[in-house]
C-alpha cells in the first residue's frame, strides 16, 4: 500500500499539471494509454488484459489480475509537420508574412498514465485509471505565411476513470466505469481588428464533463479470449475567453466566448490467442464516431465596443467523417522472464481533404511496432516499446479570405509528416 500511496499521487499530479501532446491515433484521439501495448501497436487492447491499464481499454479485463496492481507508464511522443507552400499560400489584405513555411509544427510531448486495479473477493474487482483520452498540439513559427489561421493549437485532456469488474463465470467477465474528463481548448493566432495593423487573438476555453465505459472478457477455452468493449461520447459546452494584443480599437481587449463540441464514442473488439507455449497473436477493430462533430461555431459571451454578444466570432468547419482502426499484433516469449512484441495497424483519419486544417493536418496513418516485456521479479515488471506512424503527405487547401472576411489568409500546400513514439512502464502486483 505505500508504493500506492506514493504512485498514483505522484502520477495524478504529473497529468493534471500540463499535459501537452501531439494526437497519435486518428483525429485528437490517443491511443497511448498505457506503454505494454505499444509494442503490439496497441492491436488486442480489448481482450490482452495483461495488467491494470485494461481499466481504460476494458474494465472486464481486471478479473484477470489476481490481488492487487498498479501500473504506471509514460509515453514519449514526436510527431513530425512540415508545410510547403505550393505558391498559392497568402496573408490578408498583403501583409508580409515572414517565416515562410512555418517550420515543424511538431515537437516532443509527454503523456503519463497511472493505473490501480484491487481484487475484493473471488468475483468482484475494483479500478481506477488516470489517462490522457484526447489531445493535440500544433506551433509554427512566429510569422509564418498562416498565422492568420493558427498560430498555436492546444487540446488538453485529464480522465479520471473508477471502474469494477464482476467475474460471472470462468468464462464471463463484465466491467464498467464513469470517467470525469477536464478539457482545455488554447488556440493562438493574428487578426485584423483595423486594417492593415495585424493584432493578436488568444482564446482560452475550459469544461468538466461525464461520461462512462463498459466492456466484457470472454474465454473460449483455455487459449482465446474475446473482448468488446464501448467509451461514451462526452459533450463539452467550453467556456472562456478571448483576448487580445496589439488591439488599436478602443475597448477591444477581451470578452467571454463559448463553443460546444461532442468528442466521439469509440466502440472496440479484440482478441488474443495463445497459438503455443511461446507464441501469443492479437488482432482488434475499433471504430470511432467522429462525425459528431461537423462545425463548432465561437460565440461570443459577454460584449465589447466592437463585438457584441452572442455574436458569431469564427465557425470552425471540420466536418469530419466516421473511422476504423484494425491492429495485428504477436509476442514471442524468448526467455521466461522476457519477451518481444511486435505490431502493426492500420488507423483511417476523420479528416477529409477538402476540409484540413493547418490546426490538425491529419491524414490516414500506418503503424509498424516493436517492444519487450521483462519480468524484473516475481512481483514486478518493466515493458517497453517504440512506434513509428507512416503519413502520406496531407494536402491542404484553406482559403480564408485575402481581401474579403474572415481574413484569415489562404494556405495551399502539403505536410510531410511522420510521428516517433517510446514509450515505458512498471508494473507492480502486490
Amino acid at each position: 500500500m505505500k508504493m500506492v500511496k506514493k504512485l498514483l499521487p505522484l502520477s495524478v499530479g504529473v497529468a493534471l499539471g500540463s499535459i501537452t501532446v501531439g494526437a497519435q491515433a486518428s483525429g485528437f484521439q490517443l491511443m497511448e494509454q498505457n506503454a505494454s501495448g505499444l509494442g503490439n501497436a496497441y492491436a488486442g487492447q480489448a481482450a490482452a488484459a495483461e495488467n491494470a491499464s485494461t481499466i481504460f481499454f476494458n474494465p472486464a479485463g481486471m478479473t484477470r489480475l489476481p490481488g492487487r496492481q498498479v501500473a504506471v507508464a509514460l509515453n514519449a511522443i514526436r510527431p513530425s509537420a512540415e508545410f510547403s507552400d505550393s505558391g498559392a499560400s497568402s496573408a490578408p489584405l498583403g501583409l508580409a508574412s515572414p517565416g515562410g513555411n512555418g517550420g515543424d509544427a511538431g515537437d516532443w510531448a509527454f503523456v503519463p498514465n497511472a493505473y490501480l486495479s484491487w481484487q475484493l473477493s473471488p468475483r468482484w474487482w475494483l479500478g481506477i485509471g488516470v489517462s490522457v483520452p484526447f489531445g493535440l498540439k500544433t506551433e509554427y513559427d512566429q510569422g509564418w505565411v498562416g498565422r492568420f489561421q493558427s498560430q498555436k493549437s492546444e487540446i488538453k485532456t485529464v480522465d479520471v476513470n473508477p471502474s469494477v469488474a464482476f467475474k460471472v463465470t470462468d468464462a464471463v467477465s463484465l466491467g464498467g466505469g464513469v470517467s470525469y474528463q477536464k478539457a482545455q481548448v488554447k488556440l493562438d493566432r493574428s487578426a485584423i481588428l483595423a486594417p492593415p495593423i495585424e493584432s493578436r487573438a488568444h482564446i482560452d476555453i475550459d469544461d468538466s464533463q461525464w461520461g462512462w465505459n463498459i466492456g466484457a472478457l470472454f474465454n473460449l477455452g483455455t487459449d482465446t479470449r474475446i473482448g468488446v468493449t464501448y467509451r461514451s461520447t462526452m459533450d463539452f459546452d467550453l467556456a472562456g475567453t478571448i483576448a487580445f494584443t496589439n488591439a488599436p480599437v478602443v475597448g477591444v481587449t477581451s470578452q467571454g466566448v463559448r463553443a460546444s463540441a461532442e468528442v466521439p464514442d469509440t466502440l472496440s473488439w479484440g482478441i488474443a490467442h495463445q497459438l503455443n507455449p511461446r507464441w501469443e497473436l492479437l488482432g482488434d477493430i475499433t471504430f470511432t464516431r467522429w462525425s459528431k462533430i461537423k462545425t463548432v461555431p465561437l460565440v461570443t459571451t459577454s460584449a465589447s465596443a466592437l463585438i457584441p454578444a452572442n455574436f458569431t466570432l469564427d465557425t470552425f468547419n471540420f466536418q469530419f467523417k466516421d473511422t476504423f482502426r484494425i491492429g495485428l499484433g504477436a509476442n514471442w516469449k524468448w526467455r521466461d522472464d522476457f519477451a518481444w512484441k511486435f505490431g502493426v495497424a492500420y488507423d483511417k483519419s476523420p479528416v477529409e481533404d477538402q476540409f484540413r486544417t493547418t490546426t490538425l493536418p491529419d491524414k490516414d496513418r500506418t503503424w509498424i511496432a516493436v517492444g519487450g516485456k521483462y519480468r524484473m521479479s516475481k512481483q514486478a515488471t518493466l515493458d517497453f516499446g517504440y512506434a513509428h506512424l507512416f503519413i502520406k503527405d496531407p494536402v491542404i487547401n484553406q482559403q480564408r479570405g485575402v481581401v474579403t472576411p474572415p481574413l484569415q489568409g489562404n494556405v495551399v500546400g502539403k505536410y510531410d509528416s511522420d510521428v516517433n513514439i517510446v514509450s515505458a512502464q512498471f508494473t507492480y502486483s502486490f
